[in-house]
């Protein structure tokens, strides 16, 4: 069976099952709401894609990795995976921030974090991850791979994937361009949850969702969401910093009448 057709089903998988435990996480953990978990229209992830073609590429140089202790050799091979997963995830997360000014992620507040995009403890989860890959997924793949290549025909499936992958990457490509000319113009980064919501609306007026068919209209212009929701948070900022003066202003009149009474 060729490599190619290899990685290009591994990623089909990946990123769509990435996305379901994006889906189900946002809804029971993190939001406590349904919401789609990514930037594209349809159920995918294309990051969960890469990072399932790295973890399997990477359990497969078990035998090329010649230690004599096999616990040592498992530590390597899931430190290796902890690093090349990392370093797609800061790749992917800089490139956007620095030529997009759009942040999908922040670990800002986290120990040790590096811009923003990763952080030791989200290294960690991923070589957690990268175990539970090796003892619990990779022999499912070999096997499910050991299935492609007796029922080639299943290869209709993952080419239709990619037409539709595409046709939905297009789209979100001059989504991406929109939020960069607006946070150009205005001297900002975009926070991706932020503005989510308003993306939602956007990619909804574009998307049929029986069938996943896009439609080539909008009912209102990106660049005008995201103005909106610029303003709204200004507005809200400067709310705060008022709030914040008339305090302070409280507080040292009131000191000030204390220091005249003593």
């Amino acid at each position: 069976m060729s490599f190619l057709l290899i990685l290009a089903f591994l990623f089909y998988i990946g990123s769509l099952t990435g996305w379901v435990i994006e889906l189900f996480y946002r809804r029971v953990i993190s939001q406590h709401k349904w919401m789609n978990p990514g930037f594209l229209s349809g159920p995918y992830l294309p990051v969960y894609g890469v990072g399932l073609v790295c973890l399997y590429l990477i359990a497969s140089l078990e035998n090329k990795v010649d230690i004599e202790n096999p616990i040592l050799e498992k530590l390597v091979l899931f430190f290796l995976m902890m690093v090349v997963m990392s370093a797609v995830e800061f790749i992917g997360g800089w490139f956007l921030l620095k030529y997009f000014r759009l942040r999908l992620w922040d670990y800002s507040d986290r120990w040790g974090n590096i811009m923003g995009i990763i952080c030791p403890l989200y290294s960690l989860m991923w070589s957690v991850l990268g175990a539970l890959y090796y003892f619990l997924i990779h022999p499912h793949i070999l096997s499910a791979l050991e299935w492609l290549s007796r029922n080639l025909a299943f290869s209709f499936f993952i080419g239709f994937f990619y037409g539709v992958f595409i046709l939905d990457f297009c789209h979100a490509t001059s989504i991406v361009f929109a939020v960069k000319r607006f946070a150009s113009q205005h001297q900002i980064v975009l926070h991706y949850e932020e503005i989510k919501e308003r993306i939602g609306q956007y990619k909804e007026s574009r998307l049929i969702k029986a069938g996943f068919i896009f439609r080539m209209w909008m009912d209102k212009p990106l660049p005008k969401f995201l103005k909106e929701t610029y303003e709204t948070t200004v507005d809200k900022i400067s709310e705060l910093a008022e709030d914040v003066r008339e305090n302070f202003q409280l507080e040292d009149s009131k000191g000030n009448m204390g220091q005249k009474r003593r």
